[in-house]
């Protein structure tokens, strides 16, 4: 007995490069430089990493750990589990993952909420790492 998958893409499906196309499209994405300045300038760096990435790679100095299953929750102004930083829809935000790809669809979603000054770090935490900026064990 056979098993027959059928991999003829559903009429209006997109493929994950090409939801991360139209994710980046709307960002102005920043390096680990800006980055840096940024959070120097008060924005927030939020990481999205899970728990045993953080774990084995470190992290960035006074970033503000929300894993990604909670993000939206966590930043909309308009939820009863936001944080108490997360009270206005100008609130400079950076998300980052490990390598810099879940985080811009991160970053696209805090946009959807209406946060619009929500971006990313190009490059993640390895280009953080890479450019010689602080990093915590």
């Amino acid at each position: 007995m056979s098993v027959h998958t059928d991999l003829t893409a559903p009429a209006g499906s997109r493929g994950i490069d090409e939801i991360l196309a139209a994710a980046r499209s709307r960002l102005t994405r920043v390096d680990a430089a800006e980055a840096a300045a940024a959070q120097r300038d008060g924005t927030l760096l939020v990481d999205i990493r899970p728990a045993a990435q953080r774990a084995a790679h470190g992290g960035i100095p006074d970033a503000l750990i929300i894993e990604r299953n909670v993000l939206e929750w966590r930043f909309d102004p308009r939820s009863d589990a936001r944080l108490p930083v997360a009270d206005r829809y100008d609130l400079p935000v950076v998300v980052f993952c490990q390598e810099g790809y879940t985080s811009s669809l991160a970053a696209a979603a805090l946009q959807d909420l209406g946060l619009h000054r929500a971006t990313d770090l190009a490059g993640g935490f390895a280009a953080w790492q890479a450019a010689g900026l602080p990093v915590t064990a």
